[in-house]
């Protein structure tokens, strides 16, 4: 990804600061597949994250390095094992971090990072308190993820890849619209339920109107290296997964399919009134629905067998 001097400057104090929660002599990887615990960000040391990973035996200090973010499940198992072969034919460090319903309740606590709290879903419309303080939310878990991992295995590479499906593919997007400037490079956010649209048009966590989000901070996410990662047939006759449908999500569509499209075309439109680049891309995957393991392999052919797939990592 693409970052201003400051906002790097800004998030590697804050990772820094961080890690020191998070000792690398207490992390072992070794080769295959295992897991370690990891503890959570500034404010959260109490409520650790459990990180599920793969280390294919050809991993080298230059290999590239790849943090999934698990659906709505947290099973950062299961999504590493969607990985491994391709991890192993690729070459590909995997780590999945699982944020336990114990210790990060309900979709407003991972979904949505932290985000909203003091949530009240029984309430028409739904009431919620909005976290203006970005160190309340998990985005910056990522980079600390990496940086402990790099120096425990002693890694060359500076930034890494994700991918995350379904509830993970909405805390990538909204990684990419609130946290600009991380060390991720390209983040492929796949079939996402919905959106975090990036316009004032609609109050947050629908729209921006309400958040931390200024003018300056979306002309930094839109340089970033989003990729829209949908299913062809996540249409309205796919029954797996749970579709939120309420009266202001509905806006995006009715389907995960339509409301990726919609979140694309405002994008596209808010860069053009603007007057910015925008870096983002759509991507469709022919023939599949709301499977997290077909949509895997789609985007391990995508990020690592197809040639000409651009990078913005940094050297």
């Amino acid at each position: 990804m693409k970052a201003t001097s400051l906002l790097l400057l800004g998030m590697l104090v804050s990772v820094a600061a961080s890690a020191q929660s998070t000792r690398t002599t207490d992390i072992r990887i070794e080769d295959g597949s295992g897991s370690f615990s990891f503890a959570g960000g500034a404010g959260r040391e109490d409520k650790p994250i459990t990180v599920f990973y793969h280390k294919p035996v050809t991993f080298t200090p230059r290999s590239p390095v790849l943090i999934v973010a698990p659906g709505a499940g947290r099973n950062g198992w299961t999504y590493r094992d969607a990985w491994v072969d391709a991890a192993d034919e690729h070459g590909v460090l995997v780590l999945s971090p699982s944020y336990s319903e114990e210790h990060y309740p309900e979709f407003w606590s991972y979904n949505l990072a932290g985000m909203i709290a003091d949530v009240d879903t029984t309430a028409t419309p739904v009431t919620y308190r909005i976290v203006s303080d970005p160190s309340a939310w998990i985005f910056a878990d990522f980079d600390r993820l990496f940086l402990t991992v790099k120096d425990r295995l002693a890694l060359e590479t500076s930034t890494y890849d994700m991918f995350g499906h379904s509830a993970g593919g909405q805390l990538l997007h909204r990684l990419v619209l609130f946290h600009p400037g991380s060390l991720a490079d390209r983040v492929l956010a796949a079939n996402s339920g919905w959106y975090t649209v990036p316009t004032f048009d609609d109050e947050f966590p629908y729209g921006l109107t309400g958040s931390t989000s200024t003018p300056a901070t979306i002309a930094a996410a839109f340089t970033e290296n989003l990729v829209v990662f949908l299913g062809e047939r996540d249409d309205e006759n796919e029954t797996r997964g749970d579709l939120a449908r309420t009266a202001e999500i509905d806006v995006q569509g009715i389907s995960r399919i339509a409301r990726g499209k919609y979140f694309h075309d405002v994008a596209s439109k808010t860069a053009a009134e603007l007057g910015l680049p925008l870096e983002w891309q759509l991507e469709i995957v022919p023939g599949v629905g709301h499977d997290p393991q077909r949509m895997s392999a789609a985007a391990a052919a995508y990020l690592y067998a197809s040639p000409g797939i651009r990078s913005n990592a940094r050297e």
